[in-house]
């Protein structure tokens, strides 16, 4: 683990805060904490360390079109929030807020966000943002917003110009797009690593044991979590014990062997033969291998899970050079 995880602070209210010297921070979801997200960050940290501060990130659970949208099913996440929070450790900021993100505080003026959470709560020192970067009560805070604003209150405001956010050309929602298509390799580009899914093992119907590749079956916790396109993935697993080992994953409804529509996530881990049911597991996707089929037979599945071996373990052996 980086030891960027044992410094990160993660607060869940501003009571808990203790005084942090010098905020440098900034807002968002962040949500996949992609490559334009990591631009952002870089530089809040450089920026914390320039003013003998400590870079804080501001954020919101649930996710906040979660919750002025609460019908609309078709609405998915790049990550749980266990997942973003392992992830922006690994940024090297020193402090995350999550703030419980509900319709009254989306009711929130961007001048009364800014005095009371940020001026008097936080003592905020630097507020950094990107050119385009919107907040409070539909939206109404801006960049021009802030600068009026650090006239009033005691703080600088520090733009990352449209140059060095837009010459990464990613936004969450063309990665989503990207996962619905199976175009797992352009996802982990514009997310700088392999996308993640993590829950806990849970017990199935075994059947893979029975005819040699035993599976983890992975319950997703977030039912907002997206899923990418079904399919036969290579992937990089991540156990509790932080055990780094390798496979391959189903993600699809088992047609061979079931009529049911349900999505499951099935991995198989070479080289594994320990129980690991109820554990927490993480896998990492790494390359998409072929469609989701069915067989008129168990034994042809068999022979199909054994060449998506073969093909998966020389794709891995390759990866490794």
């Amino acid at each position: 683990m980086s030891i960027f995880a044992v410094l990160m602070k993660v607060h869940y209210s501003f009571d808990a805060i203790n005084a942090i010297k010098n905020p440098v921070l900034t807002i968002g979801t962040f949500d996949g904490v992609h490559v334009g997200h990591q631009k952002i960050l870089k530089r809040l940290n450089e920026e914390a360390r320039r003013n003998d501060g400590e870079s804080v990130l501001f954020t919101f659970h649930p996710h906040p079109r979660l919750v002025l949208d609460p019908g609309n099913t078709e609405l998915k996440i790049l990550q749980t929030q266990e997942e973003k929070i392992r992830k922006l450790e690994r940024m090297g900021l020193d402090h995350l807020i999550i703030y419980p993100f509900t319709k009254d505080f989306s009711n929130t003026k961007a001048e009364d966000f800014i005095r009371e959470f940020l001026v008097e709560k936080l003592h905020v020192h630097t507020i950094v943002v990107g050119y385009d970067h919107q907040f409070g009560k539909n939206r109404e805070g801006s960049l021009e917003h802030l600068e009026k604003l650090s006239k009033i209150y005691p703080f600088r405001v520090i733009e990352i110009p449209a140059h060095e956010i837009d010459e990464v050309n990613v936004s969450s929602t063309k990665i989503r797009k990207a996962l619905i298509n199976g175009d797992i390799e352009i996802a982990n580009t514009y997310l700088n690593e392999p996308y993640e899914i993590s829950g806990h093992v849970a017990h199935g119907r075994q059947l893979g044991r029975t005819i040699g590749f035993p599976t983890a079956n992975i319950a997703i916790a977030e039912s907002h979590k997206l899923i990418p396109k079904i399919g036969v993935y290579a992937v990089k697993v991540m156990l509790e014990d932080r055990q780094t080992r390798y496979g391959m994953m189903n993600i699809g409804v088992n047609p061979t062997v079931t009529d049911e529509n349900s999505i499951k996530i099935e991995v198989c881990i070479f080289d594994f033969s320990e129980t690991i049911y109820d554990r927490q597991i993480s896998v990492y996707l790494l390359k998409r291998t072929r469609d989701e089929k069915r067989f008129d037979s168990l034994d042809e599945l068999t022979q199909a899970i054994h060449n998506d071996e073969l093909e998966i373990r020389a794709f891995l052996a390759a990866s490794a050079h």
